[in-house]
């Protein structure tokens, strides 16, 4: 989050997960039934509640401090049923999945210092391009 422009400077909030005890960084478990397919395998919906986040700000400056804080969220994808892929042989990146849209309402909370902000609710939201389907990269691209 910022305050003004989006630059460094103005840069008032960054929420992310805590890097696991494995070194994984950006990462967060599902639990079961948080992500939901419909039927027809056109929408997604992942919806989550209160999950352990930090506000690091200055992050990745080595002397950033990490606040506890959460977010609670839902996104929802549909398919407009036209595929795409993405393959990049040099760089070991494969994407094979259908254009999109989606939508993503969110809130988070930063409670030792009093701190919430909430996005406009989902039917507001529209993203400018969306993908669903599988990624392979590394080692798994062959």
């Amino acid at each position: 989050m910022f305050r003004g422009p989006a630059v460094p400077a103005n840069q008032i909030h960054d929420f992310h997960p805590p890097i696991a005890p494995s070194g994984l960084y950006w990462i967060v478990p599902v639990p079961a039934g948080g992500l939901t397919i419909s039927a027809d395998a056109n929408t997604f919906t992942l919806q989550m509640k209160d999950v352990r986040v930090v506000d690091q700000p200055r992050w990745p400056a080595l002397d950033s401090i990490a606040t506890p804080a959460r977010m609670t969220f839902k996104m929802v994808w549909k398919s407009a049923g036209e595929p795409v892929t993405y393959d990049d042989a040099s760089r070991q990146f494969r994407f094979t999945g259908f254009r999109a849209s989606c939508q993503l309402e969110a809130q988070v909370e930063v409670p030792s210092i009093g701190f919430s902000w909430e996005s406009d609710p989902l039917e507001k939201s529209q993203a400018a391009f969306a993908i669903i389907g599988e990624e392979v990269n590394g080692r798994y691209y062959k």
